[in-house]
């Protein structure tokens, strides 16, 4: 019989969860540079981005659901959706800094719009992280907040009752 001690599962610390984040998201991205390149020698390059990048969106927010955060199972189709809004946001404000470097200097080198996106692209990651951290794959949502109660033998219940947990004891994602 599982206890309540065994099926809660602890969320990895800030810093912990934060290389988990670069690692995961960092593997997607580079495992999805090679991939768009490739499947752009068959289809055009655009529609070969989208793809990819519809792809590398739900690889990467499973990871994070089941690795990065210890969400403990699948992401669920709403954690997918914000997932998918705040990537596009981080996609708007680096498509904004390169727009503006455009903008403020007439003939950008190289290595300035390189320094100029990396930049973005690590600001609007960290607030990503931010997001997905409190907001997408919180223990706190209100999915936890209720918890769902089903018939137990009465040992298994004083049991449960008896000990101090919190609601994530009882909501867990299959």
């Amino acid at each position: 019989m599982e206890t309540a001690q065994s099926r809660r599962q602890t969320a990895p610390g800030a810093f912990t969860a934060f290389a988990r984040f670069v690692l995961c998201g960092g593997g997607v991205g580079l495992a999805s540079s090679f991939a768009v390149a490739a499947l752009a020698s068959w289809i055009p390059w655009i529609l070969a981005n989208a793809v990819i990048t519809v792809v590398s969106t739900l690889l990467a927010t499973e990871l994070h659901a089941r690795f990065t955060f210890g969400a403990g199972g699948h992401a669920t189709w709403r954690q997918h959706a914000q997932s998918a809004g705040s990537a596009a946001a981080a996609y708007g404000v680096t498509c904004a800094a390169m727009f503006v470097l455009q903008q403020s200097v007439a003939a950008p080198g190289v290595v300035l719009e390189q320094v100029v996106y990396l930049s973005a692209s690590a600001l609007a990651g960290i607030a990503r992280f931010v997001v997905l951290r409190l907001l997408v794959f919180a223990r706190s949502n209100s999915q936890s907040a209720a918890p769902t109660r089903t018939a137990r033998p009465a040992l298994t219940t004083m049991a449960l009752t008896a000990a101090p947990v919190g609601p994530a004891v009882f909501c867990r994602t299959a």
